[in-house]
This record gives C-alpha cells, structure tokens and sequence, in this order.
C-alpha cells in the first residue's frame, strides 16, 4: 500500500463519504417525520388546547415555567402538572384545584416566589387546563424524572 494519499484517491474518499452521510441524514430525516406525525396522530391539537397554548403564549408564563424541559427555573415545570394534581384519576378535580390555584394568586406568603394575578377568565382557565392536560399526555421519555418537577 502507498504511504501517501493520491489526489484521485481524496476524491473517492470525499464523494463516498459525502453519499455515505447524505444517505444518513435522508433516512434520519424520514425517521423523524414518522415519528413526529405518530405523535401528532396520538395527540391531537383541539381548539381548546390551541387556545390554552394561546393563553400561555399572552402572558408569557415560560418567562417563570418550564415546559417539558424548555424556559426559565423560577417556577415549576408544568409539563406533568396535570398528573401533579390527580387528572388521570380525577379530570374535575384537577381542573378545579388548578382554576383555585391561579385565581388565588398571589398567595401573599411572606418569603415564597408569587405568582402574579392574570386576572384570567374561567374559559381561559379551562383552555390552559386543557393545554396543560395535553402536555402531560405527550411521551417525554419520562422527562421530567420526578412526577414533582
């Protein structure tokens, strides 16, 4: 074998590797696509949910929250909060400790992070409810690890 490395031999080297990688990035490409519309399939967006997300959006609440995994650390993760409050077992339940819970904002304990008061209508809480109760339906891979956040 020669010690050095021919000119015709770099080109081989470089278009094979370049149909090796292409080939690589359309079959990744096409795997995503799939498995992004499976998820889309499993969980699809309603109109309250696009609301809720609006309300989400309106008053930035990723400023404080995180939402599976993504936006500040001041707040809890929100992600899961809809199993945090028993709807799987108790959708009403939820739904009405998560509606007291915001408009009873702030609570006014001396030295713990409030919360603001949005002053939000009871249809905006519903929808957030039901953004909220979509996120927790989307297959994270167990992310967050604690169901607490």
């Amino acid at each position: 074998m020669s010690e050095t490395l021919t000119k015709a031999a770099a080109r081989n080297i470089f278009y094979g590797g370049t149909a090796f990688f292409f080939v690589v990035f359309v079959a990744l490409t096409a795997h995503s696509v799939t498995k992004a519309n499976a998820i889309a399939a499993a969980n699809p967006v309603t109109p309250s949910v696009a609301a809720g997300k609006h309300v989400w959006e309106k008053h930035a609440c990723i400023d404080c929250h995180t939402l599976m995994g993504e936006g500040a650390y001041f707040a809890p993760e929100l992600g899961n909060v809809w199993v945090r409050y028993g709807g799987r077992e108790d959708a009403a339940g939820a739904r009405d400790a998560l509606k007291a819970w915001i408009q009873g904002q702030p609570s006014g304990i001396e030295g713990r992070r409030q919360m603001p008061q949005f002053n939000l209508s009871d249809q905006e809480i519903d929808n957030l409810a039901d953004f909220l109760k979509w996120t927790s339906e989307v297959d994270t891979q167990n992310w967050p690890p604690k169901v607490s956040g």
